[in-house]
């Protein structure tokens, strides 16, 4: 182990995080069952196949290239069926690779605030996840962080690697057993685009009204190499703040992100996204949709900083309010260094538009009926360079989870 990314983590027990509430990490426990391996997803219980279906799991891994799943502080089980893939979990992979210790730690500082501190101090695997060189398997990746147990807080480190000219696929479902009323989720993400590659990244947050989480993400693109983005939470969660950081390294890096949030209760969610263009000739659009209603509270934040020449940044951030205790505030920031780019933002705040409703009322439906179309089309953002059956993927499950609240 790293004796001074301990000692780094140690100082930085206490630090409270730059932004979203404070969290009180003893208020939840690294004390749980351990649970053996499954030879199957089929081996789930029944009680839990809805939570993991909502998440964008398929226990019958059909169309899918590999699958993890971790339950609580345990991985359960862990399959790769294609060639030039590699799948485990990142115990196993710090274990198995001594040089991935170059990897770990590197784009998001152990020291950062307390949530990082605590999963270097006391972790609970993660995926490991690597496309080598050259390898374009299409059909994504499946991982699931699953908690089961009341009062729990999962720590998990995950990495993602896609060397040279190679094409990984992610999904990744973040869930709560039906049957917890409160815990807290701990994530830390480190993506590595080499020169050439791809990767797409969909993460659904199936969450709960008693769930507190904290996502710390970045990654590093290199030369033409491309990273796409899409988040989908539209559940409830009592706290959630993430803010991850893309950095284009590399020439003609490329970059998209795409949330559709839908806050319900009474959330406390600070979101967003961050781009770096370092590298000449770089991209990024950071696009989110934002919809709150009950008492929920968003902050939604958008930061591109152009620092190089010929880079192109766009951040596009709406938001959609449905009830007078609900509140948006939209963040957009820019951040130009260099004299030769191109920086650009659309935000905007709204309620529903009357006439809308009325228009769909005349064409026979209900105003109940006539809201839930208008949602959809607001949530609605196409995914583009997605395989056209990992875009049908994304988008079933995102229709599938807002059928939960609709």
């Amino acid at each position: 182990m790293n004796k001074e990314i301990i000692e780094r983590a140690q100082r930085a027990k206490s630090k409270k995080a730059l932004l979203g509430e404070d969290v009180d990490i003893e208020r939840y426990t690294i004390e749980t069952n351990e649970y053996d391996p499954i030879t199957s997803l089929g081996e789930i219980s029944k009680e839990y196949e809805h939570d993991l279906l909502n998440a964008g799991i398929e226990p019958s891994e059909k169309e899918r290239s590999g699958s993890f799943l971790q339950r609580d502080r345990s991985v359960i089980f862990s399959r790769v069926k294609y060639p030039g893939l590699e799948l485990m979990s990142t115990t196993e992979a710090i274990k198995k690779y001594d040089w991935l210790k170059d990897y770990l730690w590197k784009l998001i500082p152990v020291d950062m605030d307390k949530y990082t501190a605590e999963v270097e101090l006391a972790p609970s695997h993660g995926y490991f996840i690597r496309a080598e060189a050259g390898s374009k398997v299409t059909m994504p990746i499946q991982s699931c962080l699953f908690i089961t147990s009341e009062k729990i807080r999962q720590n998990v480190h995950n990495i993602a690697i896609a060397e040279e000219n190679s094409e990984l696929h992610i999904i990744t479902g973040c869930s709560v057993s039906h049957t917890v009323n409160s815990a807290l989720h701990l994530g830390i993400s480190e993506f590595y685009v080499k020169k050439g590659a791809k990767i797409t990244f969909t993460m659904v947050h199936n969450w709960s009204g008693g769930m507190e989480v904290r996502p710390r993400s970045a990654v590093a693109i290199e030369d033409d190499g491309v990273f796409i983005s899409n988040y989908i939470l539209v559940t409830p969660v009592k706290s959630l703040q993430m803010f991850p950081t893309t950095y284009c390294r590399g020439r003609n890096a490329r970059a998209t992100s795409q949330s559709i949030v839908y806050a319900l209760d009474n959330a406390r969610i600070d979101m967003g996204s961050r781009a770096v263009l370092q590298g000449e000739g770089s991209r990024a659009e950071l696009i989110s949709r934002v919809i709150a209603t009950d008492n929920a509270k968003v902050i939604a934040r958008g930061d591109i900083i152009g620092a190089s020449e010929h880079v192109k940044g766009h951040l596009e951030c709406r938001g959609l309010i449905l009830s007078d205790t609900a509140e948006v505030e939209s963040i957009p920031e820019l951040k130009a260094r260099r004299k030769d780019l191109d920086l650009s933002h659309e935000a905007a705040v709204g309620k529903i538009a009357e006439e809308e409703i009325r228009y769909l009322m005349t064409r026979g439906l209900s105003e109940e009926e006539a809201t839930s179309v208008i949602i959809r089309g607001f949530l609605n953002v196409d995914i583009t360079g997605l395989p056209d059956a990992l875009a049908n993927e994304t988008k079933r499950m995102f229709d599938l989870s807002l059928e939960k609240v609709m």
